[in-house]
């Protein structure tokens, strides 16, 4: 969009962040278990006109610094509302796939500082069923055999629609074999292993919008109703002709979907902010 302020970056307690927009309310954006900050670039271009829009390298991913000690889903979910408080504020907060359920675990454990949820392409977490915390614990294995390239390479055009232009595809695979590591990895998948948050769901006061890819076959659109179902002040959308990775597939669509629901629960402007003139500041 054009006039959206530049993107700034800083690392926060060994946390890395990519941050845009100095002014509105706080939007904190959570990538998937094979991602990093950069899967939010086209929310960081966008929605930065109307938020002040910050993306995390999960501990232990990209540029963020590896943890001494195993990470579980609430020693993520703590670091984000440390990242939050940081700030001074309550947030936003959008989560894509174990993003969301980090998010989720966030909103039910701090409350106080989770002021509406975006929940996307996610799910209750892995421990829902044993096929699948297993198939998920199996992962750090695959990923210290294979090693990030040669493991993205076979992961990453799975969260994607058929239909996605190869570009994306470059972006996703790129993205993924920069961004996960072990034991960074392993941790991750260890909490999405361990993680059942359907009893947990009817506690979540925030309001929230859950998004699903209409041909995401990783998660699932059943996945998106069930976490929907259970919320009680909630919205749920399919994304058209979008996969797994919904927010880069189809960013139109879904940073539309993400004002209208920031424009219900908090005052943003109905324009963009206008960039600074460089003339001015001389």
């Amino acid at each position: 969009m054009t006039g959206a302020p530049a993107v700034r970056s800083r690392p926060t307690a060994g946390v890395h962040v990519e941050e845009a927009g100095g002014h509105g309310p706080l939007l904190l954006c959570l990538h998937g278990i094979g991602s990093s900050s950069a899967a939010f670039a086209p929310q960081l271009a966008e929605l930065s006109a109307y938020a002040r829009v910050v993306a995390w390298d999960a501990p232990g991913y990209g540029r963020s610094a590896d943890s001494e000690d195993p990470l579980t889903l609430d020693d993520f979910a703590d670091t984000a509302a440390a990242l939050i408080r940081e700030r001074g504020t309550n947030a936003h907060v959008l989560g894509v796939s174990w993003g969301g359920v980090i998010a989720l675990r966030l909103a039910v454990r701090h409350p106080e500082l989770v002021a509406s949820l975006i929940v996307a392409d996610s799910s209750p977490g892995s421990g829902t069923e044993a096929a699948k915390a297993t198939g998920m614990r199996q992962r750090a294995a695959e990923l210290a055999e294979l090693g990030p390239r040669a493991f993205a390479e076979g992961r990453g055009p799975r969260l994607v629609s058929a239909g996605a232009p190869p570009e994306l595809v470059r972006k996703v695979v790129d993205t993924m074999a920069a961004s996960v590591r072990l034991p960074g990895y392993a941790y991750a998948a260890e909490s999405m292993a361990a993680a059942d948050l359907r009893g947990e769901l009817a506690t979540i006061a925030a309001p929230t919008l859950v998004l699903c890819g209409d041909q995401d076959h990783v998660t699932g659109v059943e996945a998106g109703q069930a976490i929907a179902g259970a919320i009680h002040k909630t919205a749920y959308v399919i994304v058209k002709d979008a996969g797994h990775l919904a927010n880069q597939e189809q960013p139109g669509a879904f940073n539309a979907w993400v004002l209208a629901h920031l424009r219900i629960t908090d005052r943003i402007p109905e324009r963009p902010a206008a960039a600074p003139d460089p003339q001015q500041e001389l």
